[in-house]
């Protein structure tokens, strides 16, 4: 892990009304760091990824990504991401090379480039000899792998990945982390968040949200010992359902 900072957090605040999503969050982001945003369904993550990735602004706070301010100079990071959201987001009735096509052409690269990009992404993928199958035809683990590459179609400094193995078997989920490791190794910033807590165990360090707060934030082997904790499953029970600990405990 580097000290450069990639994406630095402060007093971040988002409200709906009256009702607070975001409440007061801190935290750095170093690049090249695989950063675990966990959390249970309604704790905040999607809505500070959201905040993060410039498609949405926050109530008040001060944060950077990629350098960048995230209230003045949005389009700047937009161009410097690349994000992966939870519902499946490339197109149905294109192919894959023209599903990457059109991602290059949106991400500004030139013809030539997106060209070489895209015979560079078949042969990692190994998807060379499907090139023109349409993306409902693919099963869903080659879906979530392209989806992944297409994110990554501009080599971006941080790419956000909103629940990316939701669904998909262990053995594909596995491959996909090594593309996640693959892009940690490259120098890229990975933001991810995820239900599956075998998979904070891949994470350098992970954030625990609840109702809005972070609650834990270190690396997992560090949590787990704090939580007194054999994996990272026990530490979020620990943190984010201490009532259903309570019944288990008696």
């Amino acid at each position: 892990m580097k000290d450069e900072i990639e994406i630095r957090v402060r007093n971040l605040v988002k409200k709906f009304g009256n009702f607070v999503a975001n409440d007061n969050l801190n935290f750095d982001v170093y690049k090249g760091e695989i950063f675990g945003f966990l959390g249970a369904n309604g704790a905040g993550k999607t809505t500070a990824m959201r905040i993060l990735c410039g498609l949405s602004h926050p109530t008040s706070g001060e944060l950077t990504v990629a350098g960048y301010d995230i209230y003045k100079q949005t389009e700047l990071i937009k161009k410097n991401i690349g994000y992966m959201s939870q519902k499946f987001s490339l197109y149905d009735d294109l192919n894959i090379v023209e599903n990457m096509e059109l991602y290059g052409g949106i991400y500004g690269l030139s013809r030539k480039h997106i060209k070489l990009r895209v015979e560079e992404l078949l042969y990692k993928l190994n998807m060379e000899a499907s090139r023109n199958t349409l993306i409902a035809d693919l099963p869903l683990g080659w879906k979530q792998k392209l989806a992944f590459s297409v994110a990554m179609f501009h080599k971006p400094r941080i790419v956000f990945l909103d629940e990316p193995t939701g669904g998909v078997d262990p053995i594909t989920r596995r491959q996909f982390w090594d593309l996640i490791y693959e892009a940690a190794h490259d120098g890229i910033t990975v933001f991810v968040t995820t239900h599956y807590m075998d998979e904070a165990e891949y994470c350098d360090r992970v954030t625990i949200m609840v109702d809005g707060r972070i609650d834990a934030l270190d690396t997992p082997g560090r949590l787990k010992e704090k939580y007194q904790a054999t994996t990272m499953n026990e530490v979020f029970i620990k943190v984010a359902r201490p009532d259903f600990q309570l019944t288990m405990d008696n």
